[in-house]
Parts: structure tokens; sequence; C-alpha cells
């Protein structure tokens, strides 16, 4: 393959760039640059010339054999002053040198990929930690980078590969005397990995929000608050606040970390009917917004009762309750009475909905479960029926290993990976 080049920082002025070289002709083509490299793994100064023998910049350069780089290719790397103008100057060079070309997104882990240095569940998780924006997505992140969703599919697999042995054993022994009935042993085993996977699909819906964020939707008739109160929580002024009912008109988001957590906040306008047609657009907005959202905050007058049905977990509480003489499940935005207590309720919701987050994260990682449990709930019929039927029960388990090892790459991956990829940045 092309010898992949790229800045893996972040483009724009800065202290120190880097600037990663990988491919086989790697040394070699920096080698012209920069004279003798320092040996893999130890870094060195050198100053680095263009084609025409100027100096460009000395750097601090990292040398990395093949199998022992992040994509398992020789990798050289070049840590420059943070100019764009030198940044701009060593690229050019390395784009003259023979069979060097600049990378494709993500094309430094799809190599990473196939040299096996990654699984495709650790592709992702890198992606995720890149993306991370708080501490509850950065380890969840790590969680799947570090293999552990790769580890439980090889378990899996490796059960289930042991089941079918034994099944097609007795299939191979049909006219003998088998030593030994092996039925509970491939029950056991069926029916741990059957369990694993129940539990582990039932955490991928939470570990997907996780990723994306929470969306918490504050819910009320007009001028109940609703508007101050985010404003009060953004702790800016994220919303346009009026006295004048139907200020509103669509839904306003203001993403937040709440103690690590990823939390959109969502201004809905005021529930009411109207004749008003703009309004009236966005009343309907905020009822399917308020519907979607994995928490309701519904604002209400004293006595009065929301609009829609509270779902499990949502919170009534009085707005603008510096109004109505402080009640007791009463908030104001203007005041800042209740609002940390409000924090702390979502915080603590969430909190506990994230300890059920598995480490599968994304709706491919469930769809293979779900088919691979199919395949499981079909060999354990089959098994239980008075026939027994081996062959059918080992093929059932072929194709439950098959959809399994989709999770981590092994099959079935080609229409996914340009998805995945073309969310990295040039550098990795």
């Amino acid at each position: 393959m092309d010898t992949i080049f790229a800045l893996s920082t972040a483009p724009g002025k800065a202290g120190v760039a880097i600037i990663r070289v990988s491919g086989a002709d790697a040394f070699a083509g920096v080698e012209e640059l920069v004279g003798d490299l320092p040996s893999p793994r130890r870094a060195a100064l050198r100053t680095v010339r263009a084609t025409s023998g100027e100096a460009i910049d000395t750097s601090l350069m990292l040398v990395f054999d093949e199998g022992q780089s992040f994509t398992g290719e020789p990798t050289v790397e070049f840590q420059c002053h943070g100019s764009t103008a030198v940044v701009s100057a060593i690229l050019e060079a390395l784009g003259r040198q023979q069979g060097f070309r600049p990378a494709e997104p993500g094309e430094f882990t799809r190599r990473a990929l196939e040299n096996e240095r990654l699984d495709l569940a650790q592709v992702e998780g890198l992606a995720d930690l890149i993306d991370a924006e708080t501490e509850a997505q950065r380890r969840q992140a790590q969680r799947v980078l570090s293999g552990e969703l790769g580890e439980r599919a090889e378990r899996w697999r490796s059960k289930l590969i042991r089941a079918a042995a034994l099944l097609e054993a007795t299939i191979d022994f049909a006219d003998e005397e088998v030593p030994e009935d092996v039925s509970p042993e491939v029950s056991d085993l069926l029916s741990d990995v059957r369990n694993e996977l129940t539990v582990e699909i039932a955490g991928v819906q939470t570990a997907e929000r996780l990723r994306h964020g929470f969306e918490v939707a504050i819910v009320g008739a007009p001028n109940i608050g609703k508007s101050t109160l985010l404003n009060a929580l953004a702790g800016r002024d994220a919303a346009i606040t009026s006295e004048v009912a139907g200020t509103t008109r669509d839904v306003i988001e203001v993403r937040m970390d709440l103690h690590g957590l990823p939390v959109t906040l969502l201004d809905t306008a005021g529930l009411r009917e109207t004749k008003d047609v703009v309004e009236s657009i966005g009343v309907a907005r905020a009822r399917a917004r308020a519907e979607e959202a994995d928490l309701r905050v519904f604002l209400v007058a004293p006595g009065e009762t929301p609009d829609l049905l509270p779902q499990e977990d949502d919170l009534v509480l009085v707005g603008k309750a510096d109004l109505h003489g402080f009640p007791d499940k009463g908030i104001s935005g203007a005041t800042g009475h209740g609002v940390a207590d409000l924090i702390q309720r979502i915080t603590s919701t969430f909190s506990e909905r994230t300890a059920h987050a598995g480490v599968a994260t994304r709706l491919r990682h469930k769809q293979s479960m779900e088919a691979g449990a199919i395949y499981l709930d079909n060999a354990m019929t089959i098994l239980a029926g008075s026939e027994g039927a081996p062959d059918l029960s080992a093929e059932e388990l072929r194709s439950a290993v098959r959809a399994l090892d989709s999770l981590v790459g092994r099959v079935d991956i080609e229409n996914i990976l340009d998805e995945i990829f073309a969310s990295f940045c040039l550098g990795k």
C-alpha cells in the first residue's frame, strides 16, 4: 500500500504539531528529509529540510517498527513547532516523496483494523473517545476501546463453538456408543451465552443515549418560567424571556455537562390552544420533543396538573415559586430557588440509568446480538424437541457465531466501514 501522511493534531497555530507517516516506505522517505532516523521507540531532534535542502524546522522524531505502531506498519512521527507555515512546508515536502500521499479520513485507524491492531468495536470506541465531551462518555468509550466488548464476543464465540463441536460429535458417532451424554453441557453453554446476551441487549439503549447525550424537556403553559429556568440552568441568556405569553415559538437547545453526564436541555413553546399559525407549530413541536425526551420537567401553577401525562422519573414543579411563596416542589429560575436540587435530581436519575449501560453502545451491536440470540433460541428449541436433531441445532449455532463475529468485524463489515471511518479526522 501507499505510504500515507497527515497532520494528527488540530490545524492552526499551536506550540507543537504532530505529523504522522505510516507505510512500508516511511523510514526511507523521511530519511530524505531529516537524514538518519533515531532507533525505533526512541526520540531525537532532527533538522527537517525541504527537497531543495533549505531547513524548514527542528523536529523531535519518533520511530516505530512494523508491528509496534498504532497502524502496525513502519511509522514515523514529527513533533514540530505548531506554525501553520512549518506544518504546510513539511506536508509539502512529504508529498514530494516517491510513493507518499496524504491520508484519507480515518485511514490510519483503518490500517490498524486491517493489520489486526484493533477490532471493529475498538475502532468505534476510538471514534467515541475522540468525540467524548464529558467524563461519562470518556469512561464508556474507553471501555469499548480497551477491547471489553471484543473479549465478551470471543467468550461467547468459544462457548458456542464448544457446544457445536459436542453436537457434531454425536452426529459423527451416531452409529457408535458415545461415552457420555453431552446434552447437559450443551444446555449450560447455551444458557450462559443467552443470559449474557439478554443483559447486554437491554443495556444498549442507555449506552447509546450516553453516547449522544440525554435530553431533558422543560414543559408547561406559556409564561410559567420555562425560559428563565433554562437560562438559570445554562448560566447564560440562552432563551429570550418576556412577560408576553407565547414568546418561545421553537425548541431551544442548550447542551450541558451535568456532573460528567451529557445533557441537552430543551426549552419548549408553552402548551396551549392558539389560533396563531406560527405558535401552533411551536406547540406541536414542543409536544413531540417532550414525548421523545429522556426526562420531562413540568412547570405548573399551584393546584394545576400538567397537560401531558408525566412518565416515570418525570418531575412536576411549581413554576415561578417566588411569586407563590416558595411552596414545596417549587422552583424559580429568577431567584435560583430549587435549581440546585433540580440538577441533583436529574443527575441522580441519569446516573442510575447509566449504571445499567452495557459495553455494546450502538444499534449495530444490538442488531448483531439480537440475531445471535434468535439463532440460539432456535437451537435450544430444536434440542428440547422429541427428536433432538443435533445437526439442525449445530447449524443454528454456527449461524449464531457468524452473527456475533460481526460485532468485532470478522465477517460482513465492508458495507459499514466507509460510514464508520467517514467520521474520523484526517490524522487518525
